[in-house]
């Protein structure tokens, strides 16, 4: 039964978690940094629409990850040097959609290290679905629930 365990069980560090399932082609941008410049980049939401609406960071744009169609950013007409900083729950997700984003040819796209679990560990705050401050974050799953120390845990929607 051991055997059939996610491999992430044996994480001990979000550094180890993001190593085993990311190869850094977008580079990490750290909570700290993006809350310096958050007015100035476009911040995109990689999560599914219920954990979107449970939480997300101030001025994120939902961009989703299984049904993330390009569109959804061409369509705006953003110019392709535009820094943009794309996020989920810990930073594997929004690798997967900033690849997207960089085959489309957008130059300066990053990756959330750490995600929204991070940026609400580090007390920066988040905002629910009708844009007020919540504690609330969605945790996607216990097993990825246990990286959010701070906040309160939702599971569904």
């Amino acid at each position: 039964m051991i055997l059939f365990l996610p491999k992430m069980s044996a994480q001990n560090s979000l550094e180890e978690l993001l190593d085993q399932y990311n190869n850094e082609s977008v580079p990490y941008i750290s909570v700290e940094a993006l809350k310096d410049i958050q007015d100035q980049v476009l911040l995109l939401d990689a999560r599914e629409k219920k954990e979107y609406e449970v939480s997300h960071i101030k001025h994120a744009k939902f961009v989703g990850y299984t049904h993330f169609k390009m569109n959804t950013v061409t369509v705006q007409d953003i110019p392709k040097d535009t820094k943009i900083v794309v996020y989920c729950s810990l930073g594997v997700r929004s690798e997967d959609i900033s690849e997207k984003l960089k085959k489309a040819g957008y130059t300066n796209v990053y990756n959330l290290y750490g995600g929204i679990f991070e940026w609400k560990n580090k007390n920066f705050p988040v905002m629910n679905s009708n844009e007020e401050t919540t504690e609330e974050v969605h945790a996607f799953s216990e097993e990825w629930g246990k990286w959010l120390t701070k906040g309160e845990k939702i599971y569904s929607n």
